[in-house]
């Protein structure tokens, strides 16, 4: 890398001043307490060593006389296991606030796959062992068993539609299927887990030993489904409908800034009442034709005023191609704010920016947001060439107005390797760039949005650039 590469774009002007924000204060959130995150995982392992007793209660343990009940207790164990982790993961993403603070969405989505997967291998380890173990491990029973299952036990043929509903879910998680669908085509079927869930569930909660055995053990287990069902309708329908009611939203301009970009400003009279912050994301359903029944998460590309929300866009598919078209006075739903890429995560004065591509856009309100003192916050702005920056302008003259640094890096992406440098750049160790930039980088909190494959190697060369771990903030939307 040359010094040329790291060429400042705008260098912190004497007389410059950041604009007052008077009302900053109101909307700042309370920092996250870190316990919260300890309690919820407790939270995890306390419904799964529950449900792990109940199995022993149950005689789990001394189910062993034959192969065939061996198999069939160890299905029942995988069972109340896969349904705990089934409800859980539900709740996960039901975007609770204590839990989506507690946590960030880019945590929340990596535990959400681990959660999922090991929900979906432990269903089918219970279905097959269930079965061959009915059969009494007997392979010309097992055809017999499986249509008794299926025609005499209550609840069952809606069990086998929710597998056949979280399979197709999980089927195109995988991130091969992924690239072959619109995100709108995924959305859709990713929705079809929560009536997966609703399917899969009843048959256990008639039928099942283990949810029936006990009244503490009907309680616990249709607590859990009733509170699973109670978070999404609370926080995914109801209050995302109330706060859209209450502020009025609706589009107030919309601005092409390059070929594949797009601004949408919108406006409402209680904007302020929703706390957002400059680097969350909300998601965003605007009611015309054909984009009523899709949201899109799209971060804030500028700081919230009391009546204005701000947001850019990549133009990459029907969804965000049809923000173009979008009219003034448009009505619009939102959900949220989300994410952790707020002040409020902050532990150090000094603050560093990276984003690659559209994801300056959080970058570009956290300039705005942020409280720091001249020099206290360093940008930088990985694009794959001058010309596709179509930020660059509106970050330049911010940067001088906050008298931050600013850096662009430019170029096309190094083929060969992970790397958050672009290919001319390749003789450079990415630990040692962030380094050359940002000599102090273990004082500043990191602040990344991009490319997910590209933000995964800004985090590790940040941490062996001497980066704290919990000073490192992410955004993933990908599940």
């Amino acid at each position: 890398m040359t010094s040329d590469l790291l060429r400042p774009r705008a260098a912190p002007p004497v007389g410059a001043a950041p604009t007052p924000d008077r009302w900053a204060a109101y909307r700042r959130p309370r920092p996250t307490p870190r316990w919260w995150r300890d309690a919820t995982a407790a939270a995890l392992w306390g419904i799964l060593l529950f449900v792990t007793a109940l199995w022993v209660a149950g005689g789990g343990l001394t189910d062993t006389g034959t192969l065939g009940t061996t198999l069939t207790s160890i299905g029942r164990l995988a069972g109340l296991w896969a349904s705990a982790l089934l409800l859980v993961q539900v709740i996960m993403m039901a975007r609770v606030p204590v839990i989506e603070r507690a946590w960030g969405q880019d945590a929340l989505t990596r535990l959400h796959r681990w959660v999922g997967f090991g929900s979906f291998t432990l269903l089918l380890v219970h279905i097959v062992f269930v079965t061959i173990g009915y059969a009494d491990a007997d392979v010309g029973r097992i055809w017999h068993t499986v249509v008794d299952f299926t025609l005499d036990y209550p609840g069952m043929l809606l069990a086998i539609a929710g597998t056949a509903a979280i399979v197709m879910v999980v089927v195109t998680s995988y991130r091969a299927a992924r690239r072959r669908l619109r995100y709108e085509s995924w959305h859709l079927i990713h929705l079809y887990g929560y009536l997966g869930a609703g399917l899969v569930l009843p048959h256990q909660l008639w039928t099942g030993q283990d949810f029936l055995q006990s009244t503490a053990a009907t309680v616990f287990w249709w607590s859990l489904w009733i509170l699973c069902a109670a978070s999404v309708l609370a926080y995914r329908i109801v209050l995302p409908l109330w706060r859209s009611w209450r502020n009025q939203l609706r589009v107030a301009e919309v601005r092409r800034d390059g070929p594949h970009t797009v601004t949408v400003t919108v406006a409402g009279p209680r904007v302020r009442s929703l706390r957002a912050q400059g680097g969350q994301f909300f998601w965003w359903r605007f009611l015309t034709p054909s984009g009523g029944t899709r949201a899109h998460p799209f971060s804030l590309s500028a700081a919230p005023t009391r009546h204005t929300l701000r947001f850019t866009a990549d133009i990459v598919g029907d969804g965000t191609r049809d923000l173009t078209s979008l009219t003034p006075g448009t009505r619009v739903l939102v959900e949220g704010p989300y994410g952790r890429l707020h002040g409020g995560v902050r532990r150090h004065p000094k603050v560093l920016l990276i984003g690659s591509g559209i994801g300056m856009a959080p970058m570009r309100a956290l300039l705005e947001d942020l409280d720091a003192g001249p020099g206290d916050i360093t940008v930088v702005y990985r694009t794959h060439s001058v010309r596709d920056a179509v930020l660059d302008r509106g970050l330049s003259g911010l940067a001088q107005r906050r008298r931050a640094r600013y850096v662009m890096v430019d170029g096309r992406r190094n083929p060969d390797r992970l790397s958050w440098l672009p290919a001319h750049a390749a003789h450079w160790d990415d630990a040692a760039a962030l380094l050359h930039l940002c000599p102090d980088i273990a004082d500043h909190d990191i602040y990344i949005c991009g490319p997910p494959e590209w933000m995964t190697a800004v985090r590790a060369a940040a941490k062996r650039a001497g980066a704290q771990p919990d000073s490192i903030h992410c955004e993933y939307f990908e599940i």
